[in-house]
């Protein structure tokens, strides 16, 4: 399992990666082999709108489950990268390269309840893999 280490993680297997103020999204190499063969995505919010750290950022579908991608971080959605809801391929293969959404965080708060890459590889194995 592929766990970077200049990434953040969240409970909920999302990554962040943090460039200043602004918070990079995507699913995680646990949370990809979890799900399997994704088949489809979709965004649950535009770019502009103000989100809180849990809400709900997009939907991801497999041959296997839904899952919901959570927000690690409050604050503004800066940017969705379109073209992974047409190349969602990318998740499966590339996790660490397929980002979902930027977020320009309203609180770097919100940063000290995500764990780094070693807290996160006890966390997934803790869960059994």
């Amino acid at each position: 399992m592929n766990i970077p280490g200049d990434l953040k993680y969240s409970k909920t297997d999302e990554w962040v990666k943090v460039d200043g103020k602004v918070a990079t999204i995507g699913i995680t190499d646990y949370a990809q082999s979890q799900l399997s063969d994704i088949v489809y995505f979709e965004f649950k919010v535009d770019a502009g709108e103000t989100v809180k750290k849990g809400g709900t950022a997009a939907t991801v579908e497999s041959v296997k489950a839904a899952a919901d991608v959570n927000f690690p971080v409050s604050g503004k959605v800066v940017e969705l990268n379109e073209s992974v809801v047409d190349t969602f391929e990318g998740i499966n293969s590339k996790p660490y390269d397929t980002w979902f959404l930027k977020v320009e965080m309203s609180d770097l708060g919100d940063l000290s309840t995500l764990m780094d890459a070693t807290e996160y590889e006890k966390y997934c194995a803790e869960r059994g893999h």
